[in-house]
């Protein structure tokens, strides 16, 4: 049901798109339609024009839509022949080149007319569609943005404008992702990140590298290890791969043949060539490889911190959440075909702790599996395949998952997946989880342990990465939070604020005892009003403020200010420490 909504959505975005197109052929001669699909979030139109157009042309265009859109007109489908396409397009070099990738394919040319075909106010665009039967059944719509382009997404094409949009079938539908978009541009984790002092980026250091000044490289640290912690306690084992590996061990991971195109380039030394890794995997397998193992020793759980390095275009880059270099909190699992259920419902419950744990507990479960029809492009033998499945269905019913997405076709080529999705505070979807079976670096590998009958068998053996890329996780905290990190996670817990200088002598003993009990904590000390200081703290996002005045350092107290609240508490400086310590324990 949820498939066929979101299809009918897409369809009637993708219509709106040729609306668009329509509109501005109309208001801006000589201008020259590339492409312009729907996507999850709406549409956008890529388009070739001398001139320039901006958001403040936004009124106009969305003016001629709503004509178009109140005329009612038919959209028809029509299939012509490629001589016909070649002509009717004659002045348009992207659809050119679009009719030639249709020849090579052996297909044939399918236009949409926007009215009646080559009557006035009609427009036509080579397109696969589909598309709905006319103008009148597009929903609410919003321009949103508009921005550059390259054609193709290469570099080296011509730079086109493209306009951003979206449409939903409800205009309380169109004002919530409104809403949300502009909830989204207060909470970017780039503008907070730089706001909040957590981290940053140059383009002499190099594009997509973050660069954590302290305060992001404390809740970095901490998030990593509340989850060290947690693999640790759970039967996992620490281990350690370095950031490069020679290009030959690419080459047998299938790396070099299958993802060279995200690898940096070789580096040589003494006349051997190196890579910087995209994966920590293959280093996990030879340490796995260096000795034989019984089954005994299985299920063996390593897990690492691994930085990994993988080439991303400069206008894909995103801050945290699409960066160059990110560190995975990474594991692999290996074990016997008997156990491989047990460790996946174990990995997907840690899963589910930490979430909960960190407040982001809105999960959303999707299994990957083979396309039946196309049986012949994975890897493996099909008993393991039809395991592995089955094991992945059978544990998600099993743990109360029963209603998770299933992506037919969406196995990659070495083993089904299940990939968590966490849902945000404005209701939006990031990938974040990932538990995947692989039955391709074991027989690359060759992969082995002893049973118990004395003979070698294959083991079974799962990639997770839980919390996934700890960057790409952290810029989608920031946002989810706003910045507004919960007490255990905040880089500063406390922020002392003294009325008055003469207050600075009792500030600084307190400092000094929190700072005794591993409570993180700043003390204002600044030329400013006790106002000011706290209006500082709230922007800030601090969780505590404690405030320093004459009855404080006369009766030995702290007047306490919780962030986003206005009543002050006053209480012990010992009821304090007892209050925070337990929040912080409790990561209440």
């Amino acid at each position: 049901m949820n498939k066929a909504k979101n299809n009918l959505l897409k369809t009637m975005r993708h219509s709106c798109e040729h609306i668009l197109h329509q509109a501005v052929v109309e208001l801006f001669p000589g201008l020259k339609r590339a492409m312009g699909p729907a996507t999850d979030e709406g549409f956008y139109l890529d388009f070739d024009y001398q001139e320039k157009i901006a958001e403040s042309d936004f009124p106009k265009i969305e003016k001629r839509m709503r004509e178009i859109i109140k005329a009612d007109l038919p959209i028809i489908r029509k299939v012509i022949s490629l001589p016909e396409a070649r002509k009717l397009f004659k002045n348009n070099p992207y659809k050119q080149e679009w009719l030639l990738e249709i020849e090579k394919k052996g297909e044939k040319a399918t236009v949409y007319w926007t009215g009646k075909p080559n009557l006035p106010g009609s427009d036509v665009d080579l397109c696969k569609g589909p598309h709905v039967q006319s103008t009148g059944r597009i929903g609410p719509f919003k321009l949103l943005s508009v921005a550059g382009a390259y054609w193709h997404g290469d570099e080296k094409n011509k730079m086109l404008t493209r306009i951003y949009g979206t449409c939903f079938k409800t205009k309380k539908d169109l004002d919530k992702y409104l809403w949300q978009i502009e909830e989204a541009k207060k909470r970017d984790h780039r503008v907070l990140g730089q706001k909040l002092e957590l981290f940053m980026f140059d383009d002499e250091v190099g594009q997509g590298l973050p660069l954590y000044l302290p305060k992001g490289a404390m809740i970095r640290h901490l998030l990593m290890d509340f989850a060290l912690k947690t693999y640790l306690k759970n039967g996992y084992e620490l281990v350690s791969t370095p950031h490069i590996g020679s290009e030959s061990l690419w080459q047998r991971s299938g790396h070099l043949k299958f993802y060279a195109e995200s690898m940096y380039g070789p580096m040589e030394v003494e006349g051997k060539k190196y890579r910087l890794k995209p994966m920590n995997c293959p280093f996990q397998v030879k340490m796995y490889t260096a000795k034989i193992r019984s089954y005994k020793e299985l299920p063996i759980r390593w897990t690492e911190m691994g930085t990994v390095y993988r080439y991303e275009k400069s206008g894909e880059l995103h801050g945290l959440t699409r960066p160059r270099g990110f560190t995975q909190d990474d594991a692999h699992i290996i074990c016997t075909p008997k156990q491989l259920e047990a460790e996946i419902k174990a990995a997907l419950e840690i899963t589910s702790y930490m979430y909960k744990t960190l407040k982001m507990d809105k999960l959303i479960y999707k299994l990957s599996v083979r396309d039946p029809q196309k049986l012949s492009k994975y890897f493996g033998q099909a008993q393991d395949w039809n395991q592995a499945e089955e094991t992945l269905k059978k544990v998600l019913v099993g743990l109360g998952h029963e209603h998770y997405e299933v992506d037919v076709g969406g196995a990659v080529f070495y083993a089904p997946k299940i990939d968590i999705d966490g849902v945000d505070s404005l209701g939006r979807r990031w990938q974040l989880s990932t538990v995947q079976i692989d039955f391709n670096l074991p027989a690359k590998f060759q992969m082995k342990y002893i049973d118990k009958d004395g003979q070698e068998k294959t083991p079974f053996m799962i990639h997770r990465a839980l919390l996934g890329s700890i960057e790409r996780f952290l810029g989608v905290y920031i946002e989810h939070t706003a910045g507004a990190f919960p007490l255990w996670l905040s880089p500063v817990q406390v922020k002392i604020i003294p009325i008055s200088r003469k207050h600075l002598a009792y500030s600084k003993k307190l400092s000094a005892r929190l700072k005794a009990n591993s409570i993180r904590v700043e003390i204002n000390d600044k030329d400013a009003t006790m106002q000011k200081k706290i209006k500082e703290a709230e922007e800030e996002k601090i969780p505590y403020m404690l405030v320093i005045g004459d009855r404080e350092v006369k009766e030995n107290i702290v007047s306490v200010r919780k962030r986003g609240k206005k009543d002050l508490e006053t209480m012990k400086v010992e009821k304090f420490l007892s209050k925070i310590k337990t929040e912080i324990e409790e990561k209440s």
